[in-house]
């Protein structure tokens, strides 16, 4: 399993502060970016499975919507999470 209870800890407690601050917006957003990273390796290997790419869209579209509101809400926290995460080029 690519995504272990520790692992996921060890998400939240860089970007949302703690291990226990799950639904914190940078904490979501570095989740999604690294559930993304692993469908779009996954998808290299097998490009026919089209219900990994739906999710695939899903997922991004989630993660666009939570850096709009980061956006919006702080703008200094958007641009370190994006330069962090790797997410604009």
């Amino acid at each position: 399993m690519y995504l272990t209870k520790e692992v996921k800890a060890e998400i939240f407690k860089k970007h949302g502060g703690s291990e226990g601050n799950t639904g914190s917006t940078e904490g979501q957003i570095a989740l999604f970016t690294h559930r993304i990273n692993h469908l779009t390796t996954h998808l290299k290997r097998n490009h026919k499975d089209y219900n990994t790419e739906r999710s695939l869209v899903k997922l991004v579209g989630k993660r666009r919507s939570l850096l709009d509101y980061l956006k919006k809400k702080d703008v200094v926290k958007y641009r370190e999470l994006i330069k962090e995460l790797g997410i604009r080029k």
